[in-house]
């Protein structure tokens, strides 16, 4: 009789094995290792953390995203801070261009509005019509690029050469034209904004793509029979989207700039007040001719706070999903 066979097993009393833990214990009876899209979640998560480590210890995003909700949350509560009867005509009751007193902080308009109301509620047009327009125009921008990219024949080359017709058409002309077509309204603000703004995004995801297309497993999934269809949205996608929102934040800053000039040249709503809009207001009625600077600073400052936020929080994305870096996000 062996040793092996003297000692006592789980069914004699002694101890039992104890079952495995940790990451390669397994989900229950029979499970084998971890599937490939448990595996794919768990890069994507750590990823995920490993970002926002490095953005968190990025002193000039964590200011701009300060800034941004600041923002954000006056955007959200401007009904609650001013009802919407402090911006009417109608219901105005300070004296016209009166200078910052106690009722009204920064001032009145030519109205009789509160100056400090408007930019407040301005805030809520002005984001949402930057970001509306940011989405639309990230959205034509990536499709147009990855077809761009990723079809080699005269698909590809027609849609690269519609892109290069956009580029050399001058932005503003261009938008203010189709926003005199279309008319003023909010919406068509977000149209104008979003159709003349992709071609930038566009050049830079058909770029990434050609980048992509290029790696061995692009080639591999080629061979093994994956269609175009599987291998744009399986495999060039998600190496592009990494790049596509860091511009995104990027693009936001140059949608509200492009709203606030069209407001300003009276194309925008004249039923909503926007930062772009008070400006257009604070030019017609001269009020740098008469030292109403009250009229002009706070929405001009408003604008440079946003547009600053935006650019430090988009920077600091680009460095962290830069490719030579070796770091995604």
């Amino acid at each position: 009789m062996s040793v092996r066979d003297a000692l006592p097993g789980p069914a004699e009393g002694g101890p039992a094995t104890p079952p495995p833990t940790g990451a390669g214990a397994p989900d229950g009876p029979g499970a084998g290792p971890p599937s490939r899209r448990r595996l794919a979640r768990a890069r994507r998560s750590a990823a995920r953390r490993r970002a926002w480590a490095q953005f968190r210890r990025s002193r000039s995003g964590m200011a701009g995203l300060l800034v941004l909700v600041g923002f954000g949350l006056v955007a959200l509560l401007a009904p609650v801070l001013f009802p919407p009867e402090t911006i009417s005509v109608t219901d105005a009751t300070g004296e016209p261009m009166a200078p910052p007193t106690a009722g009204f902080p920064l001032g009145t308009d030519e109205s009789g509005r509160s100056i400090l109301a408007l930019v407040v509620w301005g805030a809520r047009v002005s984001l949402v019509v930057g970001l509306a327009a940011t989405l639309m125009s990230m959205l034509i921008g990536t499709v147009i690029g990855v077809m761009a990219g990723h079809f080699a024949g005269w698909f590809g080359v027609a849609l690269n050469r519609f892109t290069d017709w956009f580029l050399v058409i001058p932005f503003l002309p261009l938008a203010i034209v189709l926003a005199t077509v279309l008319g003023a309204s909010l919406l068509n603000i977000i149209i104008v904004i979003g159709v003349t703004s992709w071609p930038g995004t566009a050049r830079l995801v058909r770029a990434q793509t050609l980048a992509v297309s290029a790696r061995p497993y692009l080639e591999r999934a080629r061979a093994l029979g994956g269609g175009d269809w599987h291998q744009m949205s399986r495999h060039v996608l998600p190496n592009v989207m990494p790049l596509v929102l860091a511009n995104t934040t990027l693009m936001v800053a140059l949608a509200i700039l492009s709203e606030t000039t069209l407001s300003f040249l009276g194309l925008g709503d004249p039923l909503r007040p926007s930062w772009g809009g008070i400006l257009d207001g604070a030019f017609t009625n001269g009020a740098m001719s008469v030292g109403a600077w009250w009229y002009v600073l706070p929405p001009g400052l408003c604008v440079v706070a946003v547009v600053l936020a935006f650019t430090l929080i988009g920077r600091t994305l680009e460095t962290i999903v830069d490719p030579r870096r070796g770091v995604r996000a």
